[in-house]
């Protein structure tokens, strides 16, 4: 690589200890024995990383891509020096800051404004700093009518363009993003890719790790592709991306099976995926209670009379695919809806979230139903956007059941019925 180099990651492997037990419910232990097994309790060996390198120029964009346990997590962990690499090296010069959970600092009873001097200084701004940067940041995330009101009552939108408002106006020489861009509606988006862009203008080295395709395209120039911790491609993003994809139309796993059908191609195509809030802003994260659009942009290159569109979403359970659920048009008898040739949209509307707080990944397709439920793909987006799922209502379970109750409050002869719905 020509010119200076601001990163440098060379040969390093991490491995993790999984310590698993192995006692068996009702074995009759002497203490001996007990203490023995505390001492030395029996673990695994689990390599997260296998002899990873690359570099990253001064004033470059790169991204890092990857299914979840590639080992993305693990890079972002070692290069924010919160965990150290077991082998190999990494040379960081000049002060790098980490853009990771956008709001991740926000107490929900202080307002906006304070909100803002609380979270800076937790992202290493000085107070002074901050003041300075106030105005900009309050501008920047247009909340200046609610800049103080407390922060519990903002939406999800409002929540989280304040919180990469201020994280944005961080000066690092290397900055280190993490599923952070595809928050707020499509103009708050583009003033997000902006800003970055901007930072990498003034001559700042820009590392982005996401599930977020599209935007690691718009900002990145080169892209490394992660596999169960190995780095399988490095190159120009378009490139990598597509060789991404196409592992992923290529993965059979047992939930993809019903859209693992011989495939149209031509026929249909999907050109963007949007996740929405229940106020239009495009987010990456919810909470458990709200409501959520899924918006697919598509193209019909052909007049197709039994189109059928599917959402997959699935859970992340110890980085592998966990419960998962399918949206879908396809009515109860096995009909599509038919398309005529050229752009259109079709939008599904979840009024309540149904998910518990966790990590979840989205995936989708356009098929022919053929009154089947596998039919024909047409086009599939596999992992198109990862989904961080905050605690929102207050119920217990694996999953939030929407509902509504009744009481009777028995008023002399006279029943008085009052409706609501899950307290929050």
């Amino acid at each position: 690589m020509s010119g200076m180099t601001d990163l440098v990651v060379d040969g390093v492997s991490k491995r993790y200890r999984v310590t698993q037990s192995r006692d068996r419910v009702g074995s009759i232990h002497t203490l001996r024995s007990r203490v023995r097994r505390a001492l030395r309790p029996p673990s695994e060996e689990f390599w997260a990383l296998r002899n990873v390198s690359f570099e990253v120029g001064r004033g470059e964009t790169l991204g890092i891509i990857g299914d979840n346990g590639a080992g993305k997590s693990t890079i972002l962990k070692l290069l924010s020096n919160v965990t150290t690499p077991t082998k190999g090296q990494i040379t960081i010069r000049g002060r790098l800051s980490a853009l990771i959970e956008v709001g991740s600092g926000f107490h929900p009873e202080l307002t906006g404004r304070e909100n803002i001097f609380l979270s800076g200084s937790l992202l290493g701004m000085g107070r002074r700093e901050i003041a300075t940067k106030l105005e900009r940041i309050i501008e920047f995330a247009g909340v200046s009518d609610f800049i103080d009101t407390p922060v519990k009552r903002y939406s999800s939108g409002m929540y989280l363009r304040l919180g990469f408002s201020i994280a944005a106006h961080l000066e690092p020489d290397i900055l280190l993003l993490d599923e952070v861009l595809a928050v707020g509606d499509a103009e708050f988006q583009a003033k997000c890719l902006e800003r970055v862009n901007e930072l990498h203008r003034h001559g700042r080295t820009i590392v982005f790790i996401s599930h977020d395709l599209l935007s690691v395209e718009r900002l990145c120039r080169r892209v490394v592709l992660l596999s169960h911790g190995q780095v399988i491609a490095d190159g120009p993003a378009r490139e990598v991306i597509a060789t991404y994809q196409e592992m992923g139309r290529m993965r059979t796993t047992t939930e993809e099976a019903v859209t693992a059908a011989p495939a149209a191609p031509g026929e249909a195509e999907i050109k963007d995926i949007q996740v929405l809030d229940g106020h239009g802003d495009r987010v990456t994260a919810m909470r458990t209670g709200d409501a959520v659009k899924i918006r697919i942009h598509y193209k019909a290159n052909t007049r197709i009379p039994d189109a059928v569109f599917d959402v997959y979403v699935y859970s992340i359970v110890h980085g592998q695919h966990g419960p998962w659920c399918q949206l879908t048009t396809l009515t109860p008898d096995h009909e599509g809806i038919a398309l005529e040739a050229g752009p259109g949209v079709i939008e599904f509307d979840i009024s309540e979230l149904a998910i518990q707080p966790s990590e979840c990944r989205l995936s989708a397709g356009i098929r022919h139903s053929h009154h089947a439920p596998g039919g024909y793909t047409m086009d599939w987006w596999q992992d198109f956007a990862t989904l961080q799922v905050q605690p929102g209502r207050e119920v217990r379970g694996t999953f939030y059941l929407p509902h509504s109750w009744t009481t009777d409050r028995g008023v002399g002869s006279v029943a008085t019925i009052v409706a609501g719905s899950s307290p929050r």
